[in-house]
């Protein structure tokens, strides 16, 4: 495409046709095959979350997350009860189906409706989540949402750049890697360099037909195990 200039002869963007604000997202439900994801509420989550976690005896989930470990129910209830009703940001609950039993935890945050712009983040999987259809899932859900019932321009997908788990997961899901900013942050008294990957809306349909390819039921064996990777889907 011929770079457009204007009537200075200075090059400028492309135009964004009948562009208005998105809507904030909604708390509403996300239901999939695998999980459904729900606006977080302590009374309802925090007690069997804690007891999810628990099983990552290390605390390797939070070395990347501001807050955390806790040592107690009730200080991650506490913690939840802090957040659930933000203004700024929205978590989720990732529950695991048939059960319902909740088992991961997502938001939405850096949220811009002016520009289109929304970031995932605060992602907390514990170990029965981790690794699973239902953690891909989730994410699908959450895109979904951000695009196609939203419209949003950009999604993004922010980390430590030392978060090899978190930068392997993004790519997978099929968030391109944009750039690092250095000395982003100072988090529990620590530098952290933060990787940026972001989704665009012009990118979201392929991104998307590779997603419901790789969670269709016929993509796995009767022991669940995958027949095609989802990077494979994506690249052929």
């Amino acid at each position: 495409m011929p770079q457009l200039t204007n009537h200075l002869d200075q090059p400028i963007g492309e135009p964004v046709p009948g562009w208005t604000p998105r809507p904030r997202p909604p708390r509403a439900p996300m239901q999939g095959r695998h999980c459904r994801v729900v606006a977080l509420d302590a009374a309802a989550h925090a007690a069997a979350l804690h007891r999810a976690y628990a099983a990552d005896a290390e605390g390797r989930n939070w070395t990347y997350l501001p807050y955390g470990p806790f040592d107690s129910a009730e200080g991650y209830a506490a913690w939840v009860e802090s957040v659930q009703s933000s203004e700024t940001e929205v978590f989720y609950a990732v529950e695991e189906l048939p059960a319902g039993k909740p088992i991961g935890v997502a938001s939405y945050l850096r949220i811009d409706p002016a520009m289109g712009c929304i970031e995932v983040g605060h992602l907390s999987y514990a170990p029965a989540l981790q690794r699973t259809v239902a953690a891909t899932e989730a994410m699908y859900l959450m895109m979904r949402r951000v695009f196609d019932e939203l419209g949003y321009r950009r999604y993004e997908w922010k980390c430590d750049s030392l978060n090899a788990p978190s930068m392997a997961a993004a790519k997978r899901l099929g968030f391109r890697f944009e750039g690092t900013f250095r000395q982003a942050v100072v988090m529990k008294g620590r530098n952290r360099d933060t990787a940026w990957l972001a989704i665009l809306d012009k990118e979201w349909p392929a991104v998307r037909s590779a997603l419901e390819a790789w969670l269709d039921p016929a993509n796995f064996d009767a022991n669940g195990s995958q027949r095609r990777r989802l990077e494979a889907i994506r690249d052929g």
